[in-house]
């Protein structure tokens, strides 16, 4: 088996990837080596061919694959040592990351690494679609691939599960190539994405949304030919009487995502039942000293931008500890989701420096309070599970962490 020995491994160059490995570099760490087990770095960007990338980063309207170019020039002018078309096969809690390649297998002996493999969707089997198992059943993120790489429609007459942000953009995308997008079926009684994307790719092209509906039979023997809906109860379970038949030739899924996390268990590393990720403290760290981790990796991020973020932070962090710079944490304070919060990430602090916190509410409210313990509060018009949101901490306020109580509650309630 060959061995490298590195500073800081990165696994994945997707948006997380790529600008972890590139803080890690310009934080010191004099060899940092990208694992990524596709062709190309950026990750799924260069199938994202649609705006609204880096327009808090970059404070520019990009596209997903001009957002990745300026990561992976920035990539090349740093020198950074990248291992395509190599997959990450376990890792250990003395850092050792063995890799298939085409070289044969591959030993990385890392100082310190960032896990940063980013999320899959979840498929037809996950969510439990009875009914026949015809063609032109795909995800949306596989017609994306289709349509914006391959340059193939994968139908004509479509439905779409789920109103995922791919999903709702695939729906426009789809509706521009010719297609007849019939509906968008979503079970909870609100759309789960981006308000933005709701309204440019649906509303803008008046793509019918049947909220509190799901799909619950597949018609097909060859080839897709129809699905049944119906409306669901409180129990989110099919109301009998409520069926309707839709003709189509294709249903597309966009049901959520779940982050890629078969290789963190491989180190013991604690994952949030809530997320599907890792448990973090505010430097990125898992509960196993060195191992650091981002992007949709730990939570899914509604906004690249915050990918990236997410990313430089763990890659600050991970140089850190490689160099021998970082101290250990003296005393931390859990992070508790309270009223109508789902999650907060991360999920301790302890370092006394400025902290971000990604927060998603459990249920759509209008007139609220965010709540930060005893620390913050801010008062919010609307917030929605689809929408992560981003509160800064300042020195000033970590002042009164520290000396406050071991757990800091989050709260979400209305305005009295």
């Amino acid at each position: 088996m060959l061995s490298q020995d590195v500073d800081v491994a990165v696994i994945g160059a997707g948006p997380a990837g790529l600008a972890a490995a590139i803080q890690a570099k310009e934080a010191g760490a004099n060899n940092v080596t990208i694992i990524e087990r596709a062709e190309q770095l950026g990750g799924l960007l260069h199938q994202c061919i649609h705006n609204g990338f880096g327009l808090f980063y970059f404070k520019e309207d990009l596209t997903g694959p001009e957002y990745a170019r300026r990561f992976r020039e920035k990539v090349e002018d740093l020198r950074i040592k990248t291992q395509l078309e190599t997959m990450a096969l376990s890792i250990s809690q003395d850092k050792q990351v063995v890799a298939s390649s085409k070289m044969g297998l591959i030993n990385f002996n890392a100082k310190a690494i960032v896990l940063a493999m980013g999320c899959r969707e979840r498929t037809r089997e996950s969510i439990l679609i009875p009914g026949t198992r015809p063609a032109g059943i795909l995800t949306a993120g596989t017609a994306q691939r289709y349509v914006n790489v391959e340059g193939y429609l994968p139908g004509k007459s479509i439905v779409i599960l789920g109103s995922g942000d791919v999903g709702m953009i695939m729906a426009r995308r789809l509706t521009l190539e010719g297609a007849e997008v019939k509906a968008v079926v979503e079970i909870l009684p609100y759309v789960g994405g981006l308000i933005r994307n709701e309204v440019q790719c649906l509303h803008d092209f008046g793509i019918p949304v049947l909220l509190k509906h799901t799909v619950t039979e597949v018609h097909g023997l060859e080839r897709v030919e129809a699905v049944t809906i119906a409306e669901v109860d409180e129990d989110w379970e099919p109301i009998a009487g409520t069926e309707k038949v839709i003709k189509c030739d294709t249903l597309l899924t966009s049901v959520g995502l779940i982050p890629e996390n078969e290789l963190s268990l491989t180190a013991g590393i604690q994952l949030d039942p809530v997320t599907g990720g890792p448990i973090v403290n505010d430097r990125m760290e898992t509960n196993i000293p060195g191992i650091f981790a981002t992007g949709n990796v730990v939570h899914v991020h509604d906004l690249v931008d915050y990918v990236s973020w997410a990313g430089e932070l763990a890659g600050s962090s991970a140089a850190g500890y490689a160099r021998g710079e970082i101290s250990p944490i003296k005393r931390k304070v859990t992070l508790k989701a309270g009223s109508n919060i789902r999650y907060v990430v991360p999920h301790s602090i302890g370092s006394e420096e400025e902290v971000t916190l990604y927060i998603r509410v459990s249920e759509p409210e209008e007139d609220v309070r965010l709540k930060i313990g005893s620390v913050l509060a801010k008062s919010l018009r609307v917030v929605k599970p689809g929408e992560t949101l981003k509160v800064d901490l300042p020195n000033k306020k970590m002042e009164a962490i520290k000396e406050g109580p071991d757990e800091l509650v989050i709260s979400c309630e209305r305005s009295t």
